[in-house]
Order: structure tokens, then sequence, then C-alpha cells
């Protein structure tokens, strides 16, 4: 089994060479900022720390945008720029090795599908998925509402449907317990659906679930297994990407239980474009990630926000990421070289270098690192040159990705898809229980009129039905009535008579 260590060695002092820049893995318990320009290979970065943190027992969930970070399941070759490289670094345990991964996609096409119900999702993620307005938003939450009052289960867009389309049709028994229902936002809603389905999201939906633990897993060769999310396509609506990560955040926060202090987290998950979260995000949305963000450390899940420039990131969040990054910066603007200055200021300052100099002039491999001591203090920052990953670097071929997943302990599992009842099948049953209790009433109506039209002449001459009396009855009316008037006149009498003695 892999030997585990209690801590990261994220690369050389530049400054002080043979002093390695580590990060310990008990005290960082504070998330973490990588920040830089494009091309200045932030996803190298997140690789060597995603392979330390499998070969120190601690599994790691990441957001793949371009492909390139596939890498990690294939060893890289050894070349004489690792090795000089390693000549500044002063690493033992440095040798091209693969990692165990797993692959995740959305779509199906590059890994294992990915899913949950819409249960599970807030109705204020669906409400920003179909970007809706404040009164469909309201729907939405009715819409929740009234199949938790049933327990009717939503597992996946039809259930959703067939819960809007029973508002629909019984909006008016339905105000008195929830409040009016307009009929043209439930349509706007419905609409949103199709264009979900049209972005392929219906598949996200369903059952099996993601399991939390399946992220959570070690190999036989003693590493943990590094989860690669495939978001090239996802990508394509910012909206539908950010989304997605946030639920997994949320997922996480809610179901791992809260540990006191631990040697080690129990998740690294890495958000790469982290700034398309915060991208026309509402205020309450935004003050649920920092709540979540706040909250989950006492879960021991660690996140690494990636992104270009730290200012992409509010202020409430990024207050709390103690431990960070800095890869080089573009100053083309003069909004530029303000959000330069203001980074600079952020570090605790190092007297050996200027660090507004720094961040204009690194090259690739290079880093300004700070993180906490083992105390948990902040430390110094660093002018880091980058350990070489042990991985290979850059994205792997479809057959090399397609026997990887093959291998996996997890084949044949999320690729069957599972549909038990739930509110499509009930609404459904109940629909069709009501159509034939409306049936029988109509059978047992035009049956009545049938037999009423079957009665024998003498019959219905001699005595009552509904449509005229029979001859027996007007008799015996008109007799009753004669001998009722004889009596009534026979009493009068002799009332009257007695008064008159």
């Amino acid at each position: 089994m892999q030997e585990q260590k209690n801590t990261i060695t994220i690369g050389g002092d530049i400054l002080h060479p043979w002093e390695n820049v580590d990060l310990f893995l008990k005290r960082a318990n504070r998330h973490w900022l990588i920040s830089g320009a494009t091309g200045t290979w932030k996803t190298v970065t997140l690789q060597i720390l995603a392979e330390q943190f499998s070969k120190a027992g601690v599994p790691v969930f990441a957001s793949d945008v371009k492909w390139d970070l596939a890498g990690i399941a294939m060893a890289w070759k050894d070349h004489p720029k690792v090795q000089e490289r390693l000549k500044y670094i002063w690493i033992k345990d440095w040798s091209p090795k693969w990692f165990p991964t797993i692959f995740w996609d959305l779509y199906w096409e590059k890994g294992h599908p990915i899913r949950t119900t819409v249960s599970e999702m807030w109705p204020i993620l669906l409400s920003r998925l179909m970007d809706l307005s404040e009164t469909q938003d309201a729907l939405l939450h009715i819409a929740f509402k009234i199949a938790d009052d049933n327990w009717w289960l939503i597992l996946d867009l039809d259930d959703l449907e067939a819960i809007l389309s029973y508002m629909d049709e019984n909006s008016k028994e339905l105000k008195k317990d929830y409040g009016n229902i307009n009929s043209s936002s439930i349509w706007a809603i419905r609409r949103d659906i199709l264009v979900l389905r049209e972005w392929g999201w219906e598949n996200f939906f369903g059952e099996p679930a993601l399991k939390l633990e399946d992220i959570m897993k070690r190999d036989f060769s003693g590493n943990w297994v590094v989860s690669i999310m495939d978001s090239r396509k996802l990508m394509a609506d910012a909206r539908l990407y950010s989304t997605f990560l946030l639920w997994l955040i949320s997922e996480l926060f809610e179901q791992l239980p809260e540990v006191g202090d631990l040697d080690k987290p129990k998740l690294v998950f890495f958000f790469d474009e982290a700034h398309l979260l915060f991208r026309d995000a509402p205020k309450i949305l935004v003050e649920k990630i920092e709540q979540v963000v706040r909250l989950i450390r006492s879960k021991w899940v660690w996140i690494y926000f990636v992104t270009q420039n730290p200012t992409d990131i509010p202020e409430t969040v990024r207050s709390q990421l103690w431990n960070r990054i800095q890869h080089a910066l573009r100053a083309f603007t003069p909004k530029d070289q303000k959000a330069i200055k203001v980074v600079a200021e952020t570090f605790r300052q190092n007297e050996e270098f200027d660090i507004k100099e720094a961040l204009t002039e690194m090259s690739v491999w290079v880093g300004l690192v700070s993180c906490l001591d083992e105390k948990g203090r902040p430390q110094v920052v660093k002018k880091t040159l980058i350990r070489p990953p042990e991985s290979r670097m850059g994205p792997i071929t479809d057959e090399e990705r397609k026997e990887i997943i093959n291998r996996s302990p997890f084949l044949g599992f999320y690729e069957k898809r599972i549909d038990r009842e739930s509110a499509d099948e009930i609404l459904e049953k109940l629909e069709k229980k009501e159509e034939q209790e409306k049936l029988a009433v109509l059978e047992a109506e035009k049956q009545k009129i049938e037999d009423e039209k079957n009665i024998p002449l003498w019959q219905e001459l001699l005595f009552w039905n509904k449509k005229k009396k029979g001859f027996v009855e007007t008799v015996g009316k008109a007799v009753m009535r004669k001998a009722a008037n004889k009596v009534a006149t026979k009493i009068a009498r002799w009332i009257f008579g007695g008064l008159l003695k």
C-alpha cells in the first residue's frame, strides 16, 4: 500500500534552492484559490495537486474543461526537462505513474452517466437553470410543496411536468391552500423544461442518482480515486455548468457528517472556471454559496476555486480562501493594473522580492504560493517553481479513455436507468381512476334511461313512472282525495254541531 504523508510538496522555493514549499494536510483546513491569466498552466498546477492528494489518501473531484486534465490517468514518459527541473526541487518520490481515475459525463459521451433527481436539486437552482422570473420561481416552489404534501417523488422532468399540469388543471381547488396559480406562467415553465430537454439535461435527472461514496474510493494500489467530470460540452452554457457544480457542493454539504479535527481532508473539490458560478447570480444565490463554502469546512471538504483573476470571486467568498497559488497576470488596461495592485496587497509580504513586479514577470511553471503553516498561520508568500506532474500532461485518446471506462468498477451500474413509481405515474393513475368513475356514472345513467325505455305498455299505463302517471295511480289518488273529503266533512259537522248545542 502507498505510504501516505502529512504534507504535499507543491514545488521548490526559487530564492532558496533545496527548500520546498509544502502544504500541511492537517492545518490547511481553509479553502484555496488558484488564479492566473490564460496560458499560465493553472491546469497543470491543478493536476499535480490532484496527484499528490491521491497519494496522500485524499479523493479528488475535478471538472475537466479542456480535456487536458484527463492525462492524469496515464503515466508520463520521463523527459530531460523533467530531470532538469527536479534538480531545483528536493523530491525523492518522483516517478512517472498513472493515477486511478473515474470519468463522468452528464451527456454519457466521455464517461459514466451522472444523475440526480429533481427532488434533490433545490428549487432555487432549478429556477436559475431555467432563468425563471419571480412569479415563475414562486410557482416552482409551490410545485415542490404540493409534491411534498402528497408524498409524490419528483425524479425526472416528466414528474415535474406532470405536477405542473396538475396545478394548471386544478388551480381553483389549489388556490385556497397554495395561492393563485397563473396558467400562462405554468406554460412558460413547461416551455423552459422543453429547452432543457433539447440541451440534453433530460439525461441528468433520474435514477440511479450519483452516490457520493462512489467519488470517494481507493483502488488496489492504495491511491485514492481522482474523479474527472468531462465539462467541455457542458461549458457551452455557463449557467448549466455552474448550476451542476453548485448542486454537487450542496449535496456534499448536506450528506457528509460533521467531523472533528482530522489529519487530512475527506475530499478535495476543484472548481475550474469558478467565476462562472457568480456570473449573473442573484443575491440570494450568492449568499447561499457563501454559507455552503463557510460551513462545509466542518465536513473537511476543501474547495479549490480556479479562475483567471482573484477579483472574479466575490469578496465575501474570497475572504475564506486562505491558501493561494497565484500565477502570472497580464496588465493591458488600467483596470488590469488596478487588479494587480489589489492582488499584491492581499499576500503576506516577502521582503526578498516585489510581489507586484513578480505578478507580471513570472513564466509558466512559476507561481506565488501562500498557505498555512503547521500552526495554521498564513506563511510569507514564496516565489515557487511548481513541481512537474508524474502523469501525462494533456489529453488522452478516445481509445485510452474507453479502455479506462471499461475497467471501471461502476461500468453497467449508472448506465442502466431506473424508472420507479413517482409523480408522473401516480398522477396518471389518479387521472385514469377519475375517468373510470365518470364513465361508471355515465354508464349508470345510460342504463337507467334504457331500463325506462323498456317498461311494458300495460305497466306504464297502470303504474307510475318518471315520465307520466299510470292509470292505477291516477284512479287511486282520485279515490283517496274523495275519501279524505268525506272524512273531513264529517269531522267538521261533528265539531260545529257540538258547539251549537
